[in-house]
């Protein structure tokens, strides 16, 4: 474990990474470790580390890998990924789980290969990152102790009092698309997560993203939209629209935007653009 480093957000999973650290203090011995404090902490940690570390490896949620990623961008550093968030949707994506004896071995292993990730006005995404209603949700989740129960409790409560959000497109091959939508999404990978599948033909290896616009629809609608999400059959129809692009300009009249799941105000106009095979995972 050498080349290892294990960055550890103790936000994640209700504060309680100390069961982790001590789990993985008895199979390794000494590994090199850093329970974050800030994000400027996690990034000099590993500017520090960078040409001693091969494999960087989040503990977190998305927020947290997206965070790490940021410094292995376009390098030959590999990131691993030990699940520790509310919902967990890239690792899902990319096949960790919470099981450590099968990261080492992972790890020992030491194979990866390349995926893309996308920036939203230069921020990364790596995973689905949007804005409307989702963006409120992501907002109005921070304010809770997280967990699925309160995300669907969010949701119910946010999509009664929601207005929807104005898009408009720069590209004449896209304004026909110009309207109101409840959400607008940027899908690099299939989920949310907690298996919600809002592109499920998205891939992270194709150099291209799903642009998911989602009009508001009626009450009668949301068990079947809900159910579509839950079991990858949301498609396209009369409420939802699926655009793959590489790279694409557009305003919208909020500034509200959760990237990977974590809060932040962008400014319109917007310029998404993938970076293709820009991430080496582990796998």
């Amino acid at each position: 474990m050498e080349k290892v480093a294990f960055i550890i957000n103790p936000f994640s999973a209700k504060k309680n990474y100390q069961p982790f650290l001590n789990e993985l203090i008895k199979k390794v011995g000494n590994p090199l470790y850093y329970v974050s404090e800030s994000i400027l902490g996690t990034d000099e940690f590993i500017k520090e580390n960078f040409n001693k570390i091969d494999i960087f490896v989040a503990i977190g949620g998305d927020g947290t890998i997206s965070t790490v990623a940021r410094s292995l961008i376009n390098t030959d550093k590999i990131l691993a990924i030990f699940p520790a968030g509310s919902g967990n949707g890239f690792s899902n994506e990319t096949r960790f789980n919470k099981n450590l004896d099968e990261l080492l071995e992972k790890i020992k292993a030491k194979k990866s290969r390349k995926i893309d990730t996308f920036t939203v006005n230069g921020l990364l995404s790596i995973n689905v990152s949007g804005s409307g209603f989702d963006g409120k949700v992501v907002k109005e989740f921070e304010k809770t102790n997280r967990g699925f129960k309160n995300y669907i409790k969010v949701c119910l409560k946010t999509f009664f009092n929601y207005k929807p959000i104005k898009v408009k497109f720069f590209d004449e091959n896209y304004q026909k698309y110009n309207g109101k939508y409840l959400m607008l999404n940027i899908a690099n990978t299939r989920q949310f997560g907690n298996n919600a599948y809002i592109a499920p033909q998205a891939s992270k290896s194709d150099g291209l993203v799903d642009m998911v616009l989602v009009k508001k629809f009626p009450l009668r609608y949301s068990a079947l939209f809900a159910y579509r999400m839950f079991t990858k059959k949301l498609k396209d129809d009369e409420y939802v629209t699926y655009l793959p692009v590489s790279e694409i300009e557009f305003k919208v009249n909020t500034k509200n935007w959760h990237l990977d799941g974590e809060f932040n105000k962008i400014k319109s106009p917007i310029h998404v653009k993938v970076l293709p095979s820009s991430l080496n995972i582990l796998i």
